[in-house]
C-alpha cells in the first residue's frame, strides 16, 4: 500500500517472498499450515506449470533448488475498448463535418480517443491488418479474421483469452480416470492425460538423438532454431521432471523423428535397443505429451512444431485417411495461429517472422502430400494467405528478442534445401495441381506451362542451384529434388497427348528423354554416399516425377523401341535395373501398382531379349520368382474356391472370404488381374488411377 493509504497502482518490484516462521510446510505433518500466496511464482508461471503457492518457496522450486520469486501480477484492465470498426465510422463523419464547416479541423475526437483508449502494454498484443488481428505474447498467438470478435474489442480479446489459458491449466493439471480427455479428439487420439516422466531418455541418449536430428532431419525440414533448442534440450534433458507441457511436446517429437531416420545397426551401436522399441517409445511419449499440453487448444508455436514433426516420421503408424485428417488438424492450428498472414506485415519481432514462415512452408505441403496419399487429388491453402519464403540465412542470424530484421545471404545457408523446394511448390501454385498429382497440370496451353517453368526453374538455378557444391550431401540433394521437380512438370505436361495417343514420334522421344533425364537423377542422388543420412526422406517417396518416367519407358520399351537406339535402349534398362536396387519397395507383391509394374518390366523384357545377347539382369530373375510364387497361390487361392463349391450346399460362400483374405487385385483397381492379364500400356487413365490406388493403400516403410 502507498503512504496514502491507497493501492499501488504502478509495477511492483520483483523481491523474493518473504519467509514466515509459522510451522512446517503442507506436505509436512502437524504444527499450522504454511502460508500461501494468491499467484503462482515467477519459475512455474515461466514454464506453464502449476504452483503450489507456499509463501515460503514453492515444492516445484524448493524441490528443483531454484530461487523462488514471487511477482504481484499487473492488475488486468476492465475498461472495453472502442472497436476499430466504430473509430473508423467517426472519423469519416468527423471529415463530412470538417468539409461542410461545421467542425473546427484541428479538433478530432477519434485521436482523442484512441489516445484514451492505448492501454498500458500486457501479455498478448494486437496487431492490426487489413484483414485481420494477431494477438501474440508469451510464445502464443491468435488470429482473429471476424467481424463479431472485432466489436467486442481488444480488453475483452485479451480477458478471453486469459481465462482460456487459465482453463486450460485447471484441464492439464486435472486427471479425471475413466473419463474422457478435454478435448474430443483427444479421447479418440489416446486417451486421459499422464505423466510422460518415465518415457524420457537418459541425458546423454537425449543428445545423441539431438545430435542425429541435427544431422538427418533439420536440414531437410528446418522448423526449429537450433541454438536455441540446443539449450532448451541441454538443460531440461538433464531435469525433465521440470519440462513443461511445451518442451514435453517438442522433445519427444525431436527423439521420435530422430529414430525415424536411423537405421537398425545405428540405433543399436549408439542407444543399446532395437529401433522398433526406441520408435514405440517415443512415438507414445510424443502423443501423450501432445494431449498433456491440450494441443487442440493450443496457440503455442513450439507446439505445432512440436506436431508437425511427430507427423513427419508417423506415417506409417496410421492409414492413409487418418494422417490426412491429422495434417488438416495442424493445418487448421496453423491458421489459428496466423501462420497464412506474414508475420512481418503483422508488426512481429523479426525472430517470430522466421520461424512462423519456416512452419508454414512444411506443415501446409505435407497436408498436401497426405491429401494425395489418401485418394484425395488437390491441396487446400488458406484464403488470402500471403506469407512470404523464409529469408536466406543461417540460424546463427537470428535469436530471440531480436529487434532488427536480419540480412538475407546470396549464396548457400542452412536454409537451402528447404527454400529450394518452398519456390517450386510456389511457382506451382499458378497451375492448380500439386507436383505429385496423378492428373495433368492445368495449364491453358502448352506454351504458358512452359513460361511457368522456365520462370520456376530461372528463379532456383539462380538463387540456389548455382551455389550448391556437389560435394556437400545436401546441396547434392537440393539439385536433385529441384530438378527432378522442373523436369516433372515438364513430363506432366506433355503425357496428356500420350493418353490421348495425338503425340508425335519426336513428341514420344523428347518424353522419353525427360522420363530416363529423371530416373537418372533418381539413381545419382542414391549414389552419393553422403546421402545416406537423409535415406528416410529419399528412399520411400522417390523424387518427384519418378512413377510417371519408369511407367513411361517401360511402355516405349515394349510398344516403339523402334524410336530409339540401341544405345538409349540399353541405358533405359541399366536405370531400370538401378531403380529396383535403390527401391527395393518394387518387390513387393502387396501392392497393386508393384505388381502391374513387375507384370510391364517382364513383358517388355521378353520383347527385348530376342533382339539382345545381354544376360538376364538379377532383377528380372527376382520378378519372375514372385511371379511364380503369386501364380501358384492363385491356383491354390481357385482350388481352395472350387473345394468349397462344392462341399457346401447351404449357407454363404467362403469364396468371398478367401478372396479377401488372399487379396484380390482385381478388386483394388477394377481389373481382372490373372495370369493372362493384358492391358493396353499407353492407358494413361488405367497407370493413373493405379497410381491413385497405390497413394490411397499407403506407403510402407
Amino acid at each position: 500500500m502507498a503512504a496514502n493509504g491507497q493501492q499501488r497502482s504502478g509495477p511492483v518490484p520483483i523481491a523474493p517472498a518473504p519467509r514466515t516462521h509459522g510451522g512446517p510446510d503442507r506436505s509436512g505433518s502437524g504444527g499450522p499450515s504454511q502460508p500461501a500466496m494468491s499467484y503462482a511464482c515467477q519459475t512455474c508461471a515461466k514454464r506453464k506449470v502449476k504452483c503450489d503457492k507456499l509463501a515460503s518457496a514453492c515444492s516445484r522450486c524448493r524441490k528443483a533448488g531454484l530461487e523462488c520469486i514471487y511477482q504481484v501480477p499487473d492488475p488486468r484492465s476492465r475498461k472495453r475498448k472502442v472497436s476499430d470498426d466504430v473509430l473508423e465510422r467517426l472519423a469519416r463523419y468527423e471529415r463530412i463535418l470538417q468539409q461542410n464547416g461545421l467542425l473546427d479541423a484541428e479538433t478530432s475526437t477519434v485521436e482523442e480517443m484512441s489516445s484514451r483508449e492505448s492501454a498500458s502494454a500486457s501479455h498478448i498484443k494486437p496487431r492490426v491488418s487489413k484483414s485481420g488481428k494477431l494477438l501474440t505474447g508469451q510464445g502464443r498467438s491468435r488470429y482473429i479474421d471476424s467481424d463479431m470478435w472485432y466489436n467486442l474489442g481488444d480488453d475483452t480479446i485479451q480477458h478471453l483469452s486469459d481465462d482460456e489459458e487459465e482453463n486450460e491449466m485447471a484441464l492439464g493439471d486435472t486427471h479425471v480416470p475413466g473419463g474422457d480427455a478435454p478435448d474430443p479428439l483427444t479421447g479418440a487420439f489416446i486417451g486421459s492425460q499422464q505423466s510422460v516422466l518415465e518415457y524420457h531418455p537418459s541425458h546423454a541418449d537425449a543428445m545423441v538423438l539431438w545430435k542425429t536430428h541435427t544431422e538427418n532431419v533439420e536440414p531437410l525440414c528446418k522448423v526449429l532454431h537450433i541454438p536455441s533448442t540446443d539449450k532448451m534440450i541441454e538443460s531440461v534433458s538433464q531435469h525433465p521432471e521440470m519440462a513443461s507441457k511445451s518442451d514435453d511436446c517438442l522433445l519427444f517429437a525431436i527423439y521420435h523423428v530422430a529414430v525415424f531416420s536411423m537405421t537398425e545397426e545405428e540405433c543399436t551401436n549408439q542407444l543399446g535397443q532395437a529401433r522398433s522399441t526406441l520408435m514405440q517409445r517415443f512415438h507414445f511419449g510424443a502423443r501423450q505429451a501432445l494431449v498433456n499440453a491440450s494441443f487442440l487448444k493450443s496457440t503455442e508455436v513450439s507446439v505445432l512444431q512440436a506436431l508437425y514433426l511427430f507427423l513427419l516420421s508417423s506415417r506409417h503408424w496410421y492409414d492413409p485417411h487418418t494422417f490426412w485428417i491429422l495434417t488438416g488438424i495442424a493445418t487448421r492450428l496453423g491458421q489459428r495461429i496466423g501462420l497464412h498472414r506474414d508475420g512481418e506485415k503483422m508488426g512481429l519481432p523479426p525472430f517470430d517472422v522466421e520461424l512462423r514462415r519456416r512452419l508454414f512452408y512444411q506443415i501446409f505441403p505435407l497436408d498436401g502430400g497426405a491429401s494425395q496419399t489418401a485418394g484425395i487429388d488437390f491441396v487446400t491453402l488458406p484464403e488470402f494467405w500471403d506469407t512470404q519464403p523464409p529469408l536466406n540465412i543461417n540460424d546463427d542470424q537470428i535469436w530471440p528478442g531480436m529487434t532488427e530484421k536480419p540480412v538475407e545471404q546470396t549464396g548457400a545457408t542452412d536454409m537451402i534445401f528447404c527454400l529450394s523446394r518452398a519456390y517450386v511448390g510456389k511457382n506451382l501454385v499458378r497451375s492448380g495441381k500439386p507436383i505429385n498429382s496423378t492428373s495433368p497440370l492445368n495449364f491453358p496451353d502448352h506454351h504458358e506451362a512452359e513460361k511457368v517453368i522456365s520462370a520456376a526453374e530461372s528463379e532456383v538455378e539462380e538463387k540456389f542451384i548455382r551455389y550448391c557444391d556437389i560435394v556437400n550431401p545436401l546441396h547434392f540433394l537440393t539439385i536433385g529434388l529441384a530438378r527432378s521437380g522442373m523436369t516433372a512438370m515438364r513430363l506432366k505436361i506433355r503425357l496428356p497427348k500420350i493418353r490421348d495417343q495425338t503425340a508425335t514420334d519426336a513428341e514420344r522421344k523428347e518424353l522419353f528423354q525427360l522420363a530416363q533425364k529423371t530416373l537418372d537423377t533418381d539413381a545419382a542422388v542414391h549414389a552419393h554416399g553422403g546421402t545416406r543420412r537423409y535415406q528416410w526422406h529419399i528412399r520411400p517417396f522417390f523424387l518427384w516425377g519418378t512413377r510417371d518416367s519408369f511407367i513411361f519407358i517401360l511402355t516405349t520399351l515394349l510398344k516403339r523401341r523402334d524410336l530409339l537406339s540401341t544405345e538409349e535402349v540399353n541405358a533405359a534398362w541399366k536405370s531400370i535395373a538401378q531403380l529396383y536396387h535403390n527401391h527395393d519397395e518394387l518387390f513387393d507383391d502387396k501392392q497393386t501398382l508393384h505388381v502391374a509394374l513387375r507384370r510391364l518390366a517382364l513383358k517388355a523384357w521378353d520383347s527385348y531379349l530376342p533382339n539382345s545377347s545381354a544376360p538376364e539382369p538379377g532383377f528380372i530373375d527376382t520378378l519372375r520368382t514372385l511371379r511364380e510364387e503369386r501364380e501358384k497361390k492363385q491356383i491354390r487361392r481357385d482350388r481352395l474356391i472350387c473345394s468349397t463349391d462344392a462341399t457346401s450346399s447351404t449357407g454363404p460362400s467362403l469364396a468371398s472370404d478367401v478372396n479377401t483374405s488372399l487379396g484380390s487385385l482385381s478388386d483394388s483397381i477394377g481389373f481382372e488381374m490373372g495370369p493372362n492379364f493384358e492391358i493396353d500400356v499407353d492407358e494413361w487413365v488405367f497407370w493413373g488411377q493405379l497410381m491413385q490406388d497405390h497413394q490411397t493403400q499407403g506407403r510402407q516403410q
